[in-house]
């Protein structure tokens, strides 16, 4: 199995960076992200995640981008609806938590429901 690298740096040279040297090797999205400073409750959670590293967490930032400290961690992120349950793998580092969270369904389209009209519940045989 191939080892993971992130922008040519291994896993252990990536933890070793500091978050302005490793916001360096983001896309420049992320990397303005980064360098505009994390909100309030986005360093409360990388808080969080440094002092109980195996919790769930559940947040509600979509927008964050995931940085190496919070790969193995287990995140409920909120979708509009419920928390979907995330486990921050390496290869999930510089992309946002809302990449990993749908928060549309596929539409699945059955017979016509109650109250359909007689022309609508015709279905033909072939």
């Amino acid at each position: 199995m191939a080892k993971f690298t992130y922008r040519g740096k291994s896993m252990q040279e990536v933890n070793s960076l500091s978050l302005e040297d490793f916001s360096k090797l983001l896309t420049s999205r992320a990397r303005r992200s980064l360098k505009r400073g994390l909100t309030d409750t986005q360093k409360k959670l990388l808080q969080d995640i440094r002092k109980q590293p195996g919790k769930f967490h559940r947040i509600h930032c979509k927008e964050m981008v995931i940085v190496p400290e919070m790969v193995g961690s287990k995140l409920g992120v909120y979708n509009g609806k419920e928390f979907v349950a995330i486990d921050i793998k390496d290869y999930m580092i510089g992309h946002r938590l809302g990449e990993f969270t749908l928060t549309r369904k596929q539409v699945k389209h059955s017979a016509p429901g109650f109250g359909a009209t007689r022309s609508s519940k015709f279905v033909p045989l072939k």
